[in-house]
């Protein structure tokens, strides 16, 4: 667990990090243990600005595509940033050459949030423009939240020359991305007008 915004009266400073050690749905109390191996207790549902994640185990390699899962302020390295490792040593430290131009360094202990970058995510890739774009839908996976026209207009516009959408189900597909999400006037919309620009666009 990460804590944005920490708390005074747990003791919990923003940007901590902590462990979850139990849950007790009767009490609704999650209990977790920190870096600094303090054991805390408390409703979840008094303390905001918590994000949780999974570790997972990466081997990175000189030449790999990573990308920031959440922003490193101490290296000025925002959040979604892609880069590419240009060094590794061997007792863990690692050299990254990010996609804006600067350099990062990264000892084994301050990668908690480095991925692989060879993939992302739509909503992550807002701004970002590549050559070709592949994007990989499940469509029994596609809730409304999630899966709509903004969805497939921010995924496929990232294409300059090209962009392809790989599912399991073209129909259900779709059906799926013709769900309008957006907020709209009286006066936005024409009946019957509909607008058409773009590339290559194919749904395989």
């Amino acid at each position: 667990m990460r804590y944005h915004r920490g708390s005074k009266a747990l003791g919990i400073e923003a940007s901590d990090y902590a462990r979850v050690e139990r849950v007790d749905p009767k009490t609704n109390q999650v209990t977790v243990r920190t870096d600094d191996n303090r054991t805390i207790s408390y409703d979840p549902r008094r303390l905001e600005g918590v994000t949780l994640y999974r570790e997972v185990e990466r081997a990175f390699a000189e030449g790999d595509r990573v990308q920031m899962t959440a922003p490193d302020r101490q290296r000025g390295v925002p959040n979604r940033e892609l880069g590419t490792i240009v060094r590794t040593e061997a007792n863990g430290r690692m050299e990254i050459r990010w996609d804006a131009g600067r350099t990062s360094s990264f000892e084994p202990g301050g990668r908690r949030h480095l991925d692989y970058g060879y993939a992302v995510t739509s909503h992550s890739s807002q701004g970002p423009t590549a050559g070709r774009v592949l994007v990989q839908v499940e469509a029994e996976r596609a809730c409304e939240k999630l899966v709509n026209q903004r969805f497939a207009y921010v995924a496929v516009s990232r294409g300059q020359s090209d962009a392809r959408i790989f599912t399991d189900d073209k129909v259900k597909l779709a059906r799926v991305l013709d769900r309008d999400v957006s907020h709209r006037s009286a006066l936005e919309r024409t009946p019957g007008q509909v607008s058409r620009q773009g590339t290559d666009r194919q749904i395989s």
